[in-house]
C-alpha cells in the first residue's frame, strides 16, 4: 500500500508553525508585520499634550502646497496611535493620499506624566482648544475636527467653548450626545443616570482607571464578538499570512492600544454628560465658564454604528437637536464601535467619505453619496426605544440565531422593558420625594431648619455640587458655603448679633444671595428691601437697623441715616456716598483675623423664628410679610417635592430675589433639591432662550404673566432641543398656560396656590386641568373648604354650630390647620368643625371638584353681587382667558347707581391682529362652573402690570363702566348672549337698573 506523505507532513508542518508563531505572541505580544508607523512631526509639546503633524509638508520650493487640515482627537482611554494603526488602511495614510493634511493631538498616557491621573475633563477640552489656534496659526485655515467616541464629544464641547472660531466642521463616529436615550447594555436612563452619579461621587474621586481596566471593560462591552475574534486568531496561529493583515489592529485592542484615565476627568464625564446629560441641556462648565452645544454653528457630520452599543444610533443622533443653530448630516455603517474607524469597513467606506466631506466643504467636489441631512428625531420617544436591540447585538456577533427568533425576542424584551420604565421611573420619584415629604412632616416649632442650614447640608454632601449660575459663571456649593461663612465673621466683626434685623438692598447677584443666607447662618432676621419701593418705610416696617447694599445702590441706602454694609459689587467697586453716611466696605474685612464669640452657633434658627421680612403692596401702601423659618422651608420642600428638583435640574430665577417666589420658590427648591440656581438680572425677553440653553435651564420660575414677555417677542424662537421640562409658579392666565405649554411642548406648568404664612399650599402637579390650583400639598398641613353663602357674605353651620363643609362645584372659604406660630394679622377660628379646634381663614374662594382639585373663586372681598346676582371674578377670568383671540384678562366691578350696587365687567386686551365676537364671548361664558356671567366685556389698549406682573384693575375700576362702542359688549341676561354695547345700554347699567 502506497504511503500518502503529505498526510503525514502536514499536520506536523501545521502544528510546528502553530508553535512558532504562538512563541512569538508570547515574547513579542504579537506578530512581527514588518509595518512601519506614518511619518510625523511633533509640532507642539507641553505637558498635557504633544500635537502631531503627518506627513509634514516638504519646505523646498514647490513642495509647500498642503490640503485641508484635519485635527483628529482620541478619546481619554485609548492611545492616539489608533488614527494609523495601519499605514495603507489607517485613517492618516488614507486623508494623506486623498490630499489633505492629517494632524493628531496626542494626550499620551497620564500614568506616566507627572499630574497625569489629576488631570480634569476641561484639562483635555483646554488642550484640544489651544491646538485648533496652533492648527489654524500653522496652516492659515480653518481646521476640520474629527473624535472618536469620547474624542468626538471633546469636539462637540471645545467648538462650542470657542463658538465654532475657526473651525472648518466636526467629524464624529460614534459620539454620544443624548447619553440617556440609549444607554449601552440596554442601561435604563434613570438608572444608569444614579449609578453615573453615585460613581462620580463615590468612587472615580478616590479610583483611576488603569490600561488594561480600560481594555477589559471596552471588551465586555461586546464579549461575543471579543470571544469569537480570539478563538479566530487561535485556529488560526497556524496560517501566519492569513493573520498578518488583521495583525496590529488585533494587537492594538488587545493590549496595546488602551492607556490609563485619570478619576478627576472620569467624574467630571459621569457628572455632567451622563448623570445630567448636559450635552443636551446645555448648561456644562469648562473651567467655570458656562457652555451649550447650540454655540456650534459649523457643520456637523456624525458616523453612526448600526450595531454601535456604545455610542448608540438614537444617542449620538442627538446632536441635531443639541445643536439646532449647525447643518448636521450623517452616514450610517453597519459596524460596531471600534469598526466604525478601524478595519476593512473604516478604509473601504469611513475614511474616504471623510475626505470627500472635507473636500465638498473645500468647493473641490460634490458632497459625497452617503452623506445625509440628519433628520429629527421624535420629541418623545417611545417606551420601547432603548437603544440598538439585544437581537441586533447578537446577531451582529454570532449571527446563527434565525431572523423570527431574534423578533420573538425583541418583542418580548421591548414588552418587559415598556412595563418595567414606569416602574422605575416611580421608584426614582418616590425615593427622591419621601425623604423630603418625611422631613417637612416632621418640622414642629423646635426643629433647627433655616436656608442656611440646607446650604450647609448640600455642601458638606455635595462640596463639588455646581449651584450658583450667573453671568456664564459657575460656583460650587462649597464656594458658596465658604463665602457665606465668611460673611458672617464680617457681620459679627460689625456688631450683628443673632435675632437683628437687617436690611438687604441689593441686585439680583451672588452677593446678594450670599448676604441672605449669611443672616440666616447668623440667625439674624433678612429684611428685603424693595429697590423700587419706599425705603424708609420699608426700614421702619422691617425694624432695620443695619442696611447691607452693595455698590450699586448704596448712595440710595446712604440716603436711610441708618449703618449701611457693602458687600459685593463684582469687578466695579466705586463706592460713591454722602460723606456723613455711616458706611462700612464689608470686602475690607478680612474673615480670617475675625474671632468667633463664645454666643454664636452657626445655623441656630428654629423653625417658629422669624426669618425673613418681605413687602407687597395693598391700596398703595407698603405691607410687611413675615417669613418664618417654617414657612420658608415649606415653600422649598413642597416646591422640590412637587417639581421633582434634583441635583439635574437648574432652576431659572426670574423674579428678585427680594420677591417672595424669588426666595420661596426658586432659592428655596434649588436650594433643597441639590440642584443648580441660575439667577437672572431680571426678565430680558431678548435673552431668554439663550439663557435656557446656555445654562441648561430645566425650571423655570414665573409669577403671574411673566413668560407673556417671553412668548411675545418678536424674535421668540425655538429651534431644535430645549432642556425645559417644567415651568414653577402661580398666577399664570389659563390662555397663557395653554400658549406656554405648546411652545415648550412638552413641559408642563405646576402652578401654586400659597398663603403667606405658609398655613395653606396647593399644587397642580400634573398640569392636566389648566386653571386648577390642584390638590393639597402632602406634609403642608390639612386644609378644609367651608360653605359659604356669597349673597350674605357668611360661612355657613350646621344644626350643632359647626362649619358645614362644601360639596363638590360649591364655592367655600378655604380653611387651614395651622402649623407652626400664626400670623397675628390672620383670621383665626376656633370650635370649627370639632370643639376647641383651630382654624386660620385664607379668606379666598374656591371649588372643589368631583375629582378633588381646587379652583380659585376669588377673595371673599372681590365678590362682585349685581342686581343679577352674586358674580365670580376668577372662573370669568379663566373662560375668558382661553378664547384664542385674547391676550390678557381681569374681571372686576364698577359701582353703579347710589353705589351700592355693581356690575361685573370684563376687561381683555386682544393679541396682534387678533378679533373677538359676540359668540366667543357667549361660547365661554355660557356654562360657567360657578357664578354668573359678567354684565359687561369690553377691549382695552393695554392692562398695567405690577413689578410682579400681576395685572392692576384699580384704574379701570375708577373710570366706572366702560364706554360703548365697537368693541364693547353687554349680557342680554333673558336671551343668554352678548351683543354689542349701545349707550342706551350703557346709560341704564351705570344708573343701576
Amino acid at each position: 500500500m502506497e504511503l500518502n506523505l503529505s498526510a503525514v507532513t502536514k499536520p506536523v508542518e501545521r502544528l510546528i508553525a502553530t508553535a512558532q508563531n504562538g512563541l512569538e505572541v508570547l515574547r513579542l505580544g504579537g506578530l512581527e508585520t514588518g509595518s512601519q508607523p506614518s511619518p510625523y512631526q511633533i509640532v507642539e509639546s507641553v505637558p498635557m499634550y504633544k500635537l502631531r503633524r503627518y506627513f509634514p509638508p516638504d519646505s523646498r520650493p514647490g513642495h509647500s502646497h498642503v490640503g485641508e487640515p484635519v485635527l483628529m482627537v482620541h478619546p481619554m482611554m485609548m492611545s492616539a496611535d489608533m488614527w494609523d494603526v495601519t499605514r495603507e488602511d489607517g485613517a492618516v495614510g488614507i486623508l494623506h493620499v486623498a490630499g489633505l493634511d492629517p494632524w493628531v493631538i496626542d494626550f499620551g498616557e497620564p500614568d506616566k506624566v507627572e499630574g497625569g491621573m489629576r488631570r480634569t475633563l476641561a484639562d483635555h477640552l483646554e488642550a484640544l482648544n489651544e491646538a485648533i489656534d496652533t492648527v489654524k496659526k500653522i496652516t492659515g485655515k480653518d481646521v476640520h475636527v474629527a473624535g472618536y467616541s469620547q474624542g468626538g464629544m471633546f469636539c462637540y464641547q471645545t467648538v462650542a467653548y470657542r463658538r465654532s472660531k475657526d473651525v472648518a466642521s466636526i467629524i464624529a463616529f460614534g459620539s454620544p450626545v443624548d447619553t440617556l436615550a440609549a444607554l449601552p447594555m440596554g442601561i435604563p436612563p434613570n438608572l444608569g443616570a444614579l449609578a453615573a452619579d453615585f460613581m462620580a461621587d463615590h468612587v472615580f474621586n478616590r479610583l483611576d482607571i488603569q490600561g488594561w481596566m480600560a481594555r477589559t471593560g471596552f471588551q465586555m462591552m461586546d464579549p461575543l464578538k471579543t470571544a469569537k475574534a480570539r478563538l479566530d486568531f487561535l485556529r488560526q496561529l497556524h496560517d501566519r499570512e492569513a493573520l498578518l493583515p488583521r495583525e496590529q489592529q488585533r494587537r492594538f485592542l488587545d493590549s496595546e492600544g488602551w492607556i490609563a484615565w485619570s478619576g478627576p476627568a472620569i467624574s467630571e464625564l459621569l457628572k455632567q454628560f451622563i448623570a445630567h446629560n448636559r450635552m443636551m441641556s446645555g448648561g456644562f462648565a469648562i473651567n467655570g465658564q458656562l457652555v451649550t452645544l447650540t454655540d456650534i454653528t459649523c457643520p456637523v457630520l456624525a458616523f453612526v454604528g448600526e450595531v454601535d452599543d456604545i455610542g448608540q444610533p438614537a444617542s449620538v443622533r442627538g446632536i441635531r437637536k443639541a445643536a439646532p443653530n449647525a447643518d448636521v448630516y450623517e452616514t450610517m455603517l453597519r459596524a460596531g464601535h471600534f469598526g466604525l474607524v478601524v478595519g476593512s469597513k473604516a478604509s473601504e467606506i469611513t475614511w474616504p467619505t471623510v475626505a470627500d466631506w472635507v473636500l465638498w466643504h473645500a468647493g473641490q467636489g460634490p458632497r459625497p453619496a452617503n452623506v445625509v441631512p440628519m433628520e429629527d428625531q421624535p420629541a418623545v420617544r417611545s417606551e420601547t426605544d432603548t437603544g440598538v436591540a439585544l437581537a441586533s447585538r447578537v446577531a451582529h456577533g454570532v449571527g446563527e440565531a434565525s431572523e423570527v427568533a431574534l423578533s420573538l425576542a425583541r418583542g418580548a424584551a421591548g414588552a418587559v422593558g415598556a412595563a418595567g420604565k414606569s416602574m422605575r421611573t416611580l421608584a426614582v420619584e418616590t425615593a427622591r420625594t419621601l425623604p423630603r415629604l418625611a422631613r417637612l412632616g416632621q418640622i414642629n416649632d423646635h426643629t433647627r431648619i433655616s436656608l442656611g442650614r440646607i446650604i450647609s447640608e448640600q455642601a458638606l454632601g455635595a462640596p463639588d455640587g455646581e449651584f450658583l449660575l450667573f453671568d456664564g459663571r459657575v460656583h460650587t456649593y462649597e464656594a458658596v458655603d465658604r463665602r457665606i461663612n465668611n460673611v458672617v465673621r464680617g457681620l459679627i466683626n460689625v456688631g450683628v448679633r443673632q435675632g437683628d434685623h437687617v436690611g438687604v438692598l441689593m441686585e439680583t447677584r451672588p452677593s446678594a444671595l450670599v448676604a441672605i443666607a449669611a443672616l440666616s447662618r447668623l440667625g439674624a432676621v433678612a429684611v428685603l428691601m424693595p429697590p423700587d419701593g419706599d425705603l424708609e418705610e420699608a426700614a421702619r416696617l422691617g425694624g432695620v437697623a443695619e442696611i447691607l447694599t452693595d455698590p450699586t445702590y448704596l448712595e440710595a441706602a446712604s440716603r436711610l441715616s441708618l449703618q449701611v454694609l457693602v458687600l459685593g459689587g463684582g469687578e466695579s467697586r466705586d463706592l460713591q456716598f454722602a460723606e456723613d453716611a455711616d458706611v462700612i466696605d464689608m470686602e475690607q474685612i478680612d474673615p480670617d483675623m475675625v474671632e468667633l464669640p463664645g454666643w454664636y452657633r452657626p445655623n441656630p434658627g428654629l423653625a417658629r423664628d422669624h426669618a425673613f421680612i418681605a413687602f407687597s403692596t395693598s391700596s398703595g401702601k407698603l405691607v410687611a410679610k413675615q417669613i418664618t423659618n417654617f414657612r420658608w422651608a415649606l415653600s422649598a420642600f413642597g416646591t422640590a417635592s412637587t417639581a421633582s428638583i434634583g441635583r439635574n435640574d437648574t432652576v431659572y430665577c426670574l423674579t428678585p430675589l427680594h420677591h417672595q417666589s424669588g426666595l420661596l420658590v426658586s432659592l428655596g427648591g434649588a436650594v433643597v433639591g441639590g440642584a443648580r440656581i441660575a439667577l437672572s438680572r431680571g426678565l430680558q425677553p431678548e435673552r431668554f432662550v439663550q439663557d435656557v440653553r446656555r445654562y441648561g435651564v430645566t425650571v423655570v420660575s414665573y409669577t403671574w404673566t411673566m413668560l407673556r414677555e417671553v412668548i411675545d417677542d418678536p424674535g421668540f424662537a425655538l429651534h431644535g432641543n430645549h432642556p425645559v421640562r417644567v415651568f414653577i409658579g402661580s398666577g399664570m392666565p389659563t390662555g397663557l398656560w395653554q400658549r406656554v405649554t405648546e411652545a415648550f411642548a412638552p413641559a408642563r406648568v405646576v402652578e401654586f396656590y400659597a398663603t403667606t404664612d405658609g398655613q395653606a399650599v396647593l399644587a397642580n402637579v400634573s398640569g392636566a386641568k389648566v386653571g386648577s390650583k390642584g390638590r393639597p400639598l402632602p406634609g403642608g398641613g390639612q386644609i378644609e373648604l367651608a360653605a359659604y353663602d356669597a349673597d350674605r357674605d357668611l360661612i355657613l353651620e350646621d344644626e350643632r354650630g359647626f362649619v358645614q363643609v362644601a360639596g363638590t362645584d360649591e364655592v367655600g372659604v378655604l380653611l387651614a390647620r395651622p402649623r407652626g406660630p400664626v400670623d397675628p394679622t390672620a383670621s383665626v377660628k376656633r370650635g370649627v368643625f370639632a370643639p376647641a379646634d383651630t382654624w386660620v381663614s385664607t379668606e379666598s374662594l374656591f371649588r372643589r371638584d368631583a375629582d378633588g382639585d381646587f379652583w380659585l373663586v376669588g377673595g371673599r372681598g372681590s365678590v362682585i353681587r349685581t342686581e343679577r346676582g352674586v358674580v365670580f371674578a376668577e372662573p370669568i377670568t379663566d373662560a375668558v382667558s382661553l378664547i384664542g383671540a385674547v391676550d390678557l384678562a381681569v374681571t372686576y366691578g364698577a359701582s353703579v347707581g347710589d353705589g351700592d350696587t355693581q356690575v361685573a365687567v370684563t376687561a381683555v386686551t386682544l393679541r396682534p391682529g387678533a378679533t373677538v365676537t359676540t359668540a366667543d364671548l357667549t361660547n365661554a361664558l355660557t356654562n360657567l362652573p360657578v357664578g354668573l356671567a359678567p354684565d359687561i366685556v369690553h377691549v382695552v389698549a393695554d392692562l398695567p402690570l405690577s413689578v410682579t406682573y400681576r395685572p392692576v384693575v384699580d384704574d379701570l375700576k375708577a373710570a366706572g363702566v366702560p364706554k360703548a362702542g365697537r368693541q364693547a359688549w353687554y349680557l342680554d341676561a333673558e336671551r343668554g348672549e352678548f351683543k354689542r354695547l349701545t349707550a342706551s345700554v350703557r346709560s341704564q347699567l351705570a344708573s343701576g337698573q
